[in-house]
Formats: C-alpha cells, structure tokens, sequence
C-alpha cells in the first residue's frame, strides 16, 4: 500500500453551515471535491494523525464509496483507529455517543439530514467534534480557510476495506473497527428509561406505528422497539435503510409522512404514532386523534420528563432555538429552572449542555434532545415519551390536554417557502430588515407592533457572539412572528416563516391552529410582502 499526494486546488463553495457541507450528490461525486473537503477538515482540526475518530452515515446513495475514500484518506495521514458503523452506518446520535463513549477525538458523519437522498438529491458531510457534538463556529471557519488554501490531499492506494461485519482490520498503519450501530445506542438508551413498563404497557395491548422512512433509524426502532420491548411485528415501517430512502422525503413533518398523520387521525389509529428522519435525529410524534408540533412536545417533555428514570433528578436548564415557540418557557418558570433561547442550530446548544446549565434542548424543526449525546435524538424523543405514557397510563391526547390546562396553549406553525432564488429570498430579508426599526406602533389588522429586532446570542459560557440570527417581529399580547433563511437546503434559498399566538382562555385551548393564527399569518405577508417577492400564493410546506 502506498500513499499517494495529488496534485489540487481550491473549489469554490466548500464553506459548512450549521451542520456541515451539504451539496447535490453530484456535486460530491465530482473530481477532487469530497477528497478537497475531506482534507480540510483533517488540515482544520490540526491534523489527524495518531487521533482516532468515528465514521459512519445514513445510508443514503454515496455514503458508501466516499466512507472508503475517507478510510483511505485518514490512513494517509496517520490516524490511528477509525470505528466505523457496520456497512458504514450510524445515526447521528449513535454516532455522537460513540464519539463520547469511546473518548475519540471527533467523527465525520456522512449526512443531508431530513433532505432527499440519490443520484439526483443531496449529500452532506460534517466533523463532530470530541465532545460529540457539531463543530462551532471556530472550527468550521478554520476548515473553510483550508479549502481556499488547498493544494494537495493524501489517500492510500488500497482496496476497499471490508465493512459488513463487525471486527478489526488494518488499512496501511491504521485499525479500522467495525462495530454493531445499534448495540452501543440501545445500550444507553436502556440507561435512562423504564424499559420494563415500556414492556409491560406493550404487554398490555398499547399499540404503536413508527415510520423510519426508510432511513437510518429503521434498524434502531426495529431492535429496540420490537425486539426488547415487545412492540408487535410490524409496527416499525419503512425500517429497511435505502439509498433513495424509497424515492421518499425522509423528513417527518405532516407533509413527507402524511400517510401516516392521515393513519393516527383516522377512526383505526393505533394508541401511539412516531417517525425519525434520514439520519435519525428529528422526530415527530402523534397520538390517536392529535399531531403534537415541535414545540409542544419539548415542553411537554420538559415538564413530565421526571418520570423517566434517566431524568427522575430534575431538569438542570431547558434550551430552545429562537424560533421554537415559547411553551418550554413556562415549564422552565414554573419548575424554577434556567430557559435559553439560542440561534438555530444544535451546536449552540453544546455549550450549555457541557457546562451542566441545561438537560433538554429542541428546536422548532422536530428536533429534541438531552445531556445523553450532543446532538438531537429522534428515537431517544419517542423513547420517552412511551416512557411518559406508561409512567401515567394517559394517551398522547389527555396528556396535552392537561397540559395546555396548566400552562397555557402556544398556537404555532412554520411557513416555508422553499427552493426560492436566492436573489428574490435576499431582497424580502434586507428590504424587511431595513424597515424593522420603524415598525413598532404599527398595526396590522387587529395586531400592534410592539417590537421588531434582529436576534443575536451572546453565548453564556465561553462570551461568543452570533449575529444575524433571524428577525422577530414581537406583538401586543404575546403573538409575534419570525423570518429566516434556511441553510438546510442545496438549491437556492428557503423562507421560513414561523407564526406563533400565546392563548390562556380555557374556552380558547382548542382552536384550530389555522384559525387561531389568521391574524399574524395575515401581518406577517402585510409586513413581508411575502408574495410579491417570492411570486408564491401559499408556502410548500406547512407544519
């Protein structure tokens, strides 16, 4: 085996959002490009050599032929062990516990998220770092930096190594372990809930359906729910992991899962409904009669999570992104614990969890988590839910009901207005951006302006500071509005326009959240002019 240098340059748009480098496959696919990134987060981290890091993805087309490249890659530059998920497979917060668990100095997960995944699709790669989470700011500015620098990247001259069965072998200096992707990951989650009243419940005849999509967490859902709780054959769907991930969208929202959402609010609706997305760490849950958003879900976790055994102490501090609604907010107060509101992106939440300030995270886009990883976990979301429901014996539908009874109900919806030219989504945020200070006082219908801004965050434990982090548009009585460009997608730009109405009136608490939200949904296009610079008369997708 040889190592070979060759000959580089720089390829222009190799910069990582908030997780990674996401592109259209092809665009990966091409000459120098995944080798050119690959290099750059090894030269941006300072190196790999000696260091040991974890690899694996979801499954989708590519992830194959680049995790060889990448073994090839690391064993040219020195490393000294990578763990590898069998037939290179992890979900993402496997991944970010093996990570932690086997003190390696980062991984490299090859994912697009929620995104569609072929030839045609996208494909994405990130480096975590040690503590198992997204690499900040810091790191992703310096690996950008390497790729406008590049001029030469090393990869071993190998055959491809052998991932199909767990066990060692060596490529050039460097062990490559393959290890099982579930069993560490079922083994963690076994640590923080009651997996014998989970048992027991489905003993009892608590039905459930969990749509994996046909990504990642198929495999995961399959041994945990069905085999070690006894969840009946068959209620895990979709569960076999495909490079197209069945010619699907592998995002659980109302839209991509809607057989699903049509299933739960069906007369035949089983008692619990979930689904996980590509790489397995969004989540979206449903009871029989109720799709429960994102936003209630955290705040109802946050408020019953005692009852998990992983979590009996209490809650340190819950956290949440800007736009995720503010129900959490009220469970943080009445519980006497620290709320944060962060920018979006799961890595702003690392701080806080590595500094003991908070236990529970979540963010608007289905995604939830807990101190357990550094990273969202949707599987670990539904996981304790079943918890919650066993703990209680209440279905999905009377716990929320409690719920809003005590705190109050946060009426919320996200608008997106997806795959719009980046040159029309560019003018609505600067023209918007340009006329928030004169906002305030103004009244929209039956809506006044009370504050207008841009966010900003100011990172609590190490000082950072992240600007331009969405803009908020704040009414009298509690409803406000946020915009923001999405940096999730590979094609143009998408407009997310979160829509939110605080109601406490017990008579109130259940309207339809189409019409409990008419009148900010109509301020924020009256604000925005969304239609006139998008040219749509509805978003893609609403959930």
């Amino acid at each position: 085996m040889q190592t070979q240098t060759i000959a580089t340059q720089p390829i222009e748009g190799q910069k990582p959002g908030t997780s990674g480098l996401r592109k259209k496959t092809r665009v990966f696919m091409g000459p120098h490009y995944l080798e050119n990134y690959v290099q750059a987060i090894f030269d941006g981290i300072g190196g790999v050599a000696g260091k040991s890091l974890v690899l694996g993805g979801d499954g989708r087309y590519f992830n194959d032929r680049a995790a060889q490249v990448i073994l090839r890659m690391a064993a040219a530059s020195g490393a000294a062990r990578l763990i590898v998920g069998q037939g290179a497979l992890l979900s993402t917060p496997a991944a970010s516990h093996l990570i932690r668990s086997r003190g390696t100095d980062g991984g490299l997960i090859l994912s697009a998220s929620h995104n569609p995944g072929g030839p045609e699709a996208d494909f994405g790669l990130k480096y975590n770092t040690p503590n198992g989470g997204p690499a900040p700011e810091g790191v992703t500015d310096r690996i950008f930096a390497a790729t406008r620098t590049i001029t030469e990247y090393r990869i071993l001259e190998a055959q491809d190594v052998d991932l199909s069965t767990p066990g060692e072998a060596r490529l050039g200096e460097m062990v490559v372990e393959v290890v099982d992707p579930v069993a560490d990951y079922a083994a963690l989650m076994e640590t923080l809930f009651d997996f014998d009243a989970i048992a027991a419940m489905f003993a009892r005849g608590f039905t459930l359906r969990f749509d994996a999509m046909h990504a990642v967490t198929g495999p995961y859902a399959k041994a945990i729910l069905e085999t070690r709780l006894g969840a009946a054959p068959g209620s895990v769907i979709n569960a076999v992991p495909l490079p197209d991930f069945g010619q699907g969208h592998p995002d659980p929202n109302p839209i991509w899962a809607k057989p699903l959402v049509d299933l739960m609010l069906g007369e035949s609706a089983p008692d619990f409904g979930a689904a996980s997305d590509g790489d397995g760490d969004r989540n979206m849950i449903l009871g029989r009669g109720i799709y429960v958003t994102p936003s209630d879900s955290l705040a109802l976790l946050a408020a019953q999570a005692h009852l998990a055994p992983g979590y009996a102490g209490g809650l340190k501090g819950v956290a949440r992104s800007m736009p995720t609604s503010g129900a959490v907010d009220r469970v943080a107060a009445a519980l006497g614990i620290d709320c944060y509101e962060t920018p979006t992106g799961w890595k702003f939440f690392g701080n806080l969890l590595d500094a003991g300030r908070a236990t529970l995270c979540g963010e608007e886009s289905a995604g939830t988590g807990s101190d357990h990883v550094r990273e969202k976990d949707g599987l670990w979301a539904v996981l304790l839910w079943l918890n919650i429901l066993a703990a209680t014996g209440k279905p999905v539908k009377a716990l929320m009901e409690d719920h809003c009874a005590q705190y109050g109900r946060n009426y919320y919806r996200r608008h997106d207005y997806e795959d719009v030219e980046a040159d029309r989504a560019n003018a609505l945020y600067d023209a918007l951006r340009a006329k928030l200070s004169a906002l305030p006082g103004q009244s929209f219908g039956p809506l006044m302006v009370k504050t207008a801004d841009e966010f900003s965050y100011d990172d609590p434990v190490d000082g950072s500071h992240s600007a331009a982090q969405g803009l908020r548009i704040g009414f009298a009585g509690g409803s406000r509005v946020v915009f923001r460009l999405s940096g999730t997608g590979t094609v143009g730009a998408t407009i997310r326009v979160y829509l939110e109405r605080v109601e406490t009136d017990p008579a109130r608490l259940t309207l339809d959240p189409a019409t409990a939200l008419a009148d900010v949904a109509a301020a924020a296009e009256a604000i925005a002019g969304i239609k006139a610079h998008t040219g749509r008369e509805a978003p893609d997708v609403i959930t």
